[in-house]
């Protein structure tokens, strides 16, 4: 964080001791300060860069301007600028009101001084995290062109300028790559370059979903075409039309379901169960997969005029553990993302993390990087992040190994907290990958969504 005597603080208040008896509280604690008794003279100020702060904390109620005007007036100019509304009691929705307005935080008098004090610590953090979080996000802009694409490795980038250079191609791109290691992202990326990013990037994992219920997903039904269908459903090939249709883990779909695939990429029409005409559509395609698709066409798992008809433009994203120079920029993206959520003072790595960061094997690659980051800033004890807070392939293993025996060395669980442990150890040992959890457990995406929600977990 911003060092106290380097952060810039601004009070505005009517009642002249009140503002030296502040200004005086956080000068002795090594911050800058500067007064106003007028909201205007300040806005002017501000607006004008004659004055440069880090924090702005303001009375509700001021002669000529009010505190919610200020605050309406100073963000058009200022949006990331921290405001602080010191209120009564009496005023609570009105306080509440600006928060809506874009206030970061406001405070009840007679003031608790301590209390300002940690929403000023705060709101100074997070300033600097978003602040820093920008920076990064510039250069790796800068670096690939692509908005939310992190990688500096040969191989991640040979990937990223064939993305850019078939982005506008009507062309079926196929991507593969090891499950976690950023099929979709590249997806998004083409679509997002393309000439069809005004559309709608719809994505579907084709092994999430049950063969009886995919047909339906991908090409709709009419009302009544069988039971359960109370209504009609336009499926996904019409609902991605004039935008991007990705089919992930393609090499799952069964050959049943590849033959009418096939027939839809031919003919760029598509046919809802139950009805008898065709409909256009003009999406592009898409599709990902971790398998080998020659290897299943050998071993007659995956049609072999599908897989060419899909396979017009390969790109191939290699797996972390081959991408050792993407572990460090990733690491630090995902640290400051989830320090930032969590409201957390972590802000770096030490060496020995660093090194053991970069030695591990990631069978999950970034899915499994991004997990064991978040793990790392939730635990943490300081504001380094040490070796130890780090998960190894092994020890991790063997954590949830031991967390298998909670039923017998635990005292007894209801059946609710049974039930979520487990769910967060299926979700964990699948390293966050929803669609593989619900799988594993029995139950829809929705009711994981649903149960992911009540235990705080993202």
């Amino acid at each position: 964080m911003k060092i106290q005597q380097q952060a810039h603080v601004t009070i505005i208040d009517d009642d002249q001791d009140f503002l030296d008896l502040l200004g005086s509280f956080f000068r002795q604690r090594g911050y800058q300060v500067q007064v106003y008794s007028n909201a205007e003279e300040a806005l002017i100020d501000i607006d004008s860069k004659r004055l440069s702060t880090d924090v702005v904390i303001t009375d509700l109620k001021l002669p000529s301007m009010n505190g919610m005007d200020f605050i309406k007036r100073i963000k058009k100019n200022n949006p990331a600028l921290p405001i602080i509304l010191m209120t009564s009691e009496g005023s609570l929705e009105t306080a509440v009101e600006a928060i809506e307005n874009g206030a970061y935080d406001f405070v009840l008098k007679p003031l608790h001084t301590p209390q300002l004090l940690i929403s000023v610590q705060r709101a100074l953090y997070l300033n600097e995290v978003q602040s820093e979080n920008t920076q990064l996000k510039s250069i790796f802009n800068e670096e690939l062109g692509i908005s939310g694409v992190i990688g500096r490795s040969q191989g991640f980038k040979k990937a990223i300028e064939l993305a850019k250079r078939v982005a506008s191609s009507q062309s079926n791109i196929l991507i593969t790559g090891e499950s976690g290691s950023g099929k979709e992202v590249i997806a998004k990326a083409i679509h997002e370059l393309g000439d069809k990013k005004d559309g709608p990037f719809i994505a579907i994992n084709c092994s999430a979903i049950p063969e009886n219920l995919l047909e339906s997903e991908l090409f709709g039904h009419a009302k009544g075409s069988f039971t359960g269908a109370s209504d009609k459903k336009i499926g996904l090939f019409e609902e991605a039309n004039k935008g991007t249709l990705f089919l992930d883990e393609i090499g799952d779909l069964s050959l049943p379901l590849q033959a009418k695939l096939l027939r839809v990429l031919q003919e760029r029409k598509v046919k809802r169960i139950g009805e008898n005409h065709y409909r256009d559509f003009s999406a592009r395609i898409i599709c990902a997969t971790h398998k080998d698709l020659k290897k299943e066409v050998a071993q007659g798992n995956f049609r072999e005029d599908l897989f060419f008809r899909l396979n017009v433009i390969p790109i191939y994203i290699p797996p972390l553990r081959e991408r050792k120079e993407d572990i460090l920029p990733l690491s630090e993206y995902f640290l400051k993302k989830f320090a930032s959520m969590n409201n957390s003072n972590v802000k770096g790595f030490s060496k020995e993390a660093i090194k053991k960061l970069e030695i591990n094997e990631w069978k999950g690659n970034v899915r499994e990087l991004e997990n064991a980051i978040e793990r790392a800033v939730v635990l943490s004890v300081s504001d380094i992040i040490q070796p130890e807070d780090l998960p190894s392939s092994e020890n991790f293993t063997n954590e949830q190994k031991s967390e298998l025996s909670f039923v017998e060395t635990s005292k007894v669980m209801t059946l609710d907290e049974l039930s979520k442990k487990y769910i967060r150890l299926v979700f964990d040992k699948n390293n966050g990958a929803k669609e593989q959890t619900a799988k594993e457990l029995g139950i829809d995406r929705k009711t994981l969504y649903r149960k992911l929600k009540e235990m705080n977990i993202n």
